[in-house]
């Protein structure tokens, strides 16, 4: 439970790191992501379990620490995150199942 938060903390920390190192293209980066995921037609905790389920595909470590947080903190519930991760796992196969596990571990241990 605390690595995930650990790690969690790193990964906002090498986006931090990055944002001062290229600010132009986090900058950009940054409004894209918040139109993205701004309230519309689907909520915000909606958004960002699709972004959970697409770095689940993907197996993109740090994006699922980051989306699963984000979801969580705009109010996504585990049932809700268990319904976006069968999805994953139904377009990404085997390896969607293994990183599918670790959002869930993560969603738990924060």
């Amino acid at each position: 439970m605390a690595d995930i938060k650990t790690n969690l903390t790193a990964a906002k920390g090498r986006i931090g790191a990055l944002a001062k190192a290229a600010p132009d293209v986090f900058d950009g980066f940054a409004r894209i992501s918040k139109a993205a995921t701004r309230d519309g037609s689907f909520t915000t905790a909606q958004k960002e379990l699709m972004a959970t389920a697409i770095a689940v595909c993907q197996g993109c470590e740090d994006c699922i620490l980051y989306h699963v947080d984000a979801a969580k903190r705009a109010g996504a519930d585990e049932a809700a995150l268990a319904e976006a991760l069968a999805v994953a796992v139904e377009m990404g196969g085997g390896p969607a199942i293994m990183y599918a596990g670790k959002a869930l571990e993560t969603f738990r241990a924060l």
